[in-house]
């Protein structure tokens, strides 16, 4: 019965499953067709997680104000306030991670989607075994690490566990810190662990950019911007092109 339930809602389904307990976040799920929600509970509290489920955009809006979820499953058609804009209020609002679950399938979507802050995008119809470990996924990558490691090259100081990035200028009354989105910081960190490396547009976007193999090109969009921030701090030259392979960040 749970294939086919599965079925009429034109999600592939996985028949055997054993309960995780050792996972408590709490996700919600903004889908306004019933029967895809509660087979997206259904998987994810097998999986460990506890949920909670948005019917439209503003009620989204409103548990996720009062609820503080660690993650939104989120619905791009849905009535009163669409996902396109829920997305955008949850970005200005803080660092939620965002998974969009939407039949929207072209690449001007999945790019739209992830401009906007999505961390992935999964689309409809979809297997909500692997959607439950997509977000396992997203939540392991935007946890801070918890080790409190600062990386730091040359006037560049990166804290991994507080997510912040800030720049120590010797002219300066106090460290400029940067603002930046959390793909930024994402790329910041990622290459700050290595500098002088040369990391590949492929790479960056498999490690920072999960949810979308033809999507190399929208890297530069967000290495430009980080460039820009760098530049702008005091450290013009940190963030460079490597002709042919990607970028570098290197202390200069």
């Amino acid at each position: 019965m749970q294939v086919d339930r599965c079925s009429r809602a034109g999600i592939t389904c996985v028949a055997n499953f054993q309960v995780n307990s050792t996972v408590n976040e709490l996700v919600l799920v903004a889908e306004d067709e019933p029967e895809i929600a509660r087979i997206l509970e259904a998987y994810l509290g097998r999986e460990g997680f506890r949920t909670v489920h948005a019917m439209d955009g503003k009620i989204a809006l409103d548990q996720h104000a009062i609820l503080k979820p660690d993650l939104v499953l989120l619905d791009v058609k849905m009535p009163k306030v669409d996902g396109w804009e829920v997305l955008a209020e949850l970005r200005r609002r803080g660092d939620t991670p965002v998974i969009m679950v939407t039949a929207l399938d072209q690449d001007i979507d999945r790019l739209q989607g992830l401009r906007l802050g999505a961390d992935d995008y999964v689309v409809k119809p979809f297997n909500p075994a692997e959607v439950a470990a997509r977000a396992k996924a997203v939540l392991r990558r935007t946890s801070p690490s918890g080790n409190g490691s600062v990386l730091r090259i040359g006037k560049l100081e990166v804290d991994l566990e507080s997510y912040l990035a800030r720049v120590i200028n010797d002219d300066a009354f106090a460290p400029l810190q940067l603002t930046l989105t959390r793909t930024e910081f994402r790329l910041l960190a990622y290459m700050a662990k290595s500098p002088m490396r040369a990391y590949s547009r492929s790479e960056l976007v498999d490690a920072c950019l999960p949810g979308g193999d033809a999507l190399e090109r929208t890297v530069d969009s967000h290495v430009s911007n980080l460039r820009r921030k760098l530049d702008e701090a005091g450290s013009p030259g940190m963030l460079s092109v490597v002709r042919g392979i990607g970028y570098r960040l290197a202390a200069i």
